[in-house]
């Protein structure tokens, strides 16, 4: 991984302070305070119009905040723009790119605008990571979405940036191409870049990510561990029985909380309590055609903060 920058631990890679910015009477971002420590893939979430993209924005200095301050490894990013925007690469939402260019040529053009020349091995380097060997002298407006959408995370890593910010990565994009870019920003979070992902898959942000902070309303509502937020924000585990015949003893019946298409649905606080209900049914002479076992995920836990802070 000798192509990527080192890291030092030294300071957050993001610090985001009381940041606000408002557009007329709509604030899109409310005293937002958030620290991203080097190294990390860090998950930023929340529903349409939360203001995760302002924020990314603002980050990357393409919007300036009415008050606060965001550092990106210690550089201010309005009072040392180019410092901080040298440590970053961002992968925006929407596809922008120049039709008069190959993929190879959109690279070089794009390393131009940071100052760096003889760059070609690194730009070849990242054309092969992404599977974009056989595109890269295709002109950009020949290729399909999901490729453009490789193409703009080539162009956010031309510089060796850090640190690096996904808008929706993989909207758009099949998914045999989403699992080889997540592939490669793998290795680049273990190589010690830190990633910071936006995206409406959940399933995505739980697989990859360290930490997650959900926004809704222009505020952080949430902030922790993947793991404790799932703990802390869920209760317990859901059990689904189909049953011959097709009925629950007294005892168990306290425990289901619905029954849908055939099937009861118990809550259980821990998996010690299944052999309790197993053993009840046995006792009944009741028989198992079928049983499922849902541990909660990072979805359960989108839905319930969305409906508490609504």
């Amino acid at each position: 991984a000798d192509s990527f920058f080192p890291v030092s631990s030294m300071t957050a890679a993001i610090e985001v302070k009381q940041v606000c910015k408002c557009f007329g009477s709509v604030c899109a971002l409310d005293h937002i305070e958030l620290d991203i420590h080097e190294g990390e893939f860090f998950a930023l979430l929340g529903p349409n119009g939360a203001g995760k993209t302002t924020l990314i924005n603002v980050i990357a200095g393409l919007a300036i905040a009415d008050s606060g301050t965001v550092r990106i490894q210690g550089r201010h990013v309005t009072q040392q723009y180019r410092e901080a925007r040298r440590l970053l690469g961002v992968v925006p939402q929407e596809l922008v790119f120049d039709p008069f260019f190959t993929v190879r040529e959109a690279l070089r053009i794009q390393s131009g605008y940071y100052g760096i020349r003889k760059n070609d091995a690194w730009i070849t380097e990242i054309i092969e990571r992404l599977d974009l060997t056989d595109k890269a002298d295709v002109n950009m407006r020949a290729l399909s979405g999901g490729m453009k959408r490789r193409v703009m995370v080539a162009q956010a890593l031309v510089h060796k940036p850090p640190v690096i910010i996904l808008d929706e990565p993989t909207a758009g994009v099949d998914v045999a191409l989403r699992q080889s870019l997540w592939d490669f920003i793998r290795q680049l979070n273990t190589a010690g870049h830190t990633i910071v992902l936006t995206t409406h898959y959940l399933e995505e942000a739980e697989a990859l990510c360290n930490r997650v902070a959900m926004l809704k309303q222009g505020k952080i509502i949430a902030l922790d561990s993947m793991q404790q937020l799932i703990t802390a924000m869920t209760a317990g585990y859901t059990l689904r029985l189909r049953l011959q015949p097709d009925f629950l003893p007294v005892v168990v019946q306290e425990k289901q909380t619905g029954y849908h298409n055939g099937l009861h649905e118990l809550k259980i606080d821990a998996y010690a309590q299944i052999e309790a209900v197993l053993a009840e049914l046995r006792q009944a002479h009741i028989q198992i055609l079928e049983m499922q076992l849902q541990q909660p995920d990072l979805e359960d836990v989108f839905v319930n903060l969305m409906r508490h802070y609504g």
